[in-house]
């Protein structure tokens, strides 16, 4: 059973004014537990108001999301719970950092959930561990920490809750690549070791290519495309048709394909060295 379905799903602004206008419609896709989603499009495509919907944050104005195959809105008045099985981490969460310390910041989500002092302890101290916030910092008021540090507390916030599905949208803005770097490494650590579903905004596709395991492309408010990684940024030219562009080295790789070399579609530069390298031994040869 998937752990999140959607069928017909459809959000309307402004429903039945002049204004009206539809940001999603009839999204229909399928969502196992443990995968890791990276979610792309442009700016207005509708991801945002998608991810919103799926832990109820947005009411579908037609169609359904499921969560373990049950519709989220079938007890409106239990819309709360669902919230802390689908956590969501906005963009620039730290805006949202409100507590005397980091630890206070942390178990805020846990203590919502009506958890004992001893396992909100728990659960803060493991998610504070998990997106490498040292244990010297947890005393101090959040206000005193780097942007990168008060991101990973907002994060780590989420992560307490210990959600089945951890929704990032944009996790990395305005960090400088060392911190997007270390902060992206956490993320694909905590997926690793919780197997839990892992759905990530970006609108940076190098970012999306290092983490994810399969693409939800959004356009116009429907879905473009839905498939692994690699065969998403494959189709190069259909990305670049919706206003997108695939990751450099990949675009580099496309173009020696074409011009007859025996590479592959590729998604690092790691990759790309590996299949470059004995291309570069036998004097950059091309097939025939």
């Amino acid at each position: 059973m998937p752990v999140i379905e959607t069928k017909n799903l459809t959000y309307t602004y402004g429903e039945g004014t002049p204004f009206c206008k539809t940001a999603v419609e009839n999204v229909n896709i399928s969502i196992e537990k443990g995968e890791f989603i990276g979610v792309i499009g442009h700016t207005g495509s509708g991801k945002s108001t998608f991810i919103q919907q799926l832990n109820g944050l947005l009411k579908p104005t037609k169609g359904q999301v499921l969560l373990n195959g049950k519709d989220i809105w079938e007890e409106p008045k239990k819309i709360r719970d669902v919230r802390f099985k689908v956590g969501m981490v906005f963009q620039y969460p730290e805006h949202q950092l409100f507590e005397e310390t980091v630890i206070k910041d942390i178990s805020f989500g846990p203590g919502n959930m009506g958890l004992d002092s001893e396992e909100i302890k728990r659960r803060a101290c493991a998610a504070a561990d998990f997106v490498g916030l040292k244990e010297e910092l947890l005393s101090k008021s959040p206000f005193e920490l780097s942007g990168g540090e008060k991101r990973r507390v907002a994060i780590a916030g989420v992560i307490a809750m210990d959600p089945d599905v951890l929704i990032l949208d944009e996790p990395t803005a305005g960090l400088d690549p060392r911190g997007r770097d270390v902060l992206l490494s956490q993320i694909v650590s905590y997926h690793k070791v919780r197997h839990n579903t892992v759905l990530l905004v970006s609108h940076s596709m190098e970012d999306i290519a290092r983490t994810a395991d399969k693409v939800l492309v959004m356009n116009s408010g429907h879905v473009k495309m839905f498939d692994s990684t690699e065969k998403v940024f494959a189709r190069d030219r259909e990305l670049e048709e919706i206003g997108l562009r695939v990751p450099e080295i990949t675009k580099i790789m496309s173009v020696l394909k074409n011009k007859g070399y025996p590479v592959d579609t590729v998604l690092t530069v790691e990759e790309a060295i590996k299949q470059l390298l004995p291309i570069l031994g036998k004097g950059g040869k091309k097939h025939g």
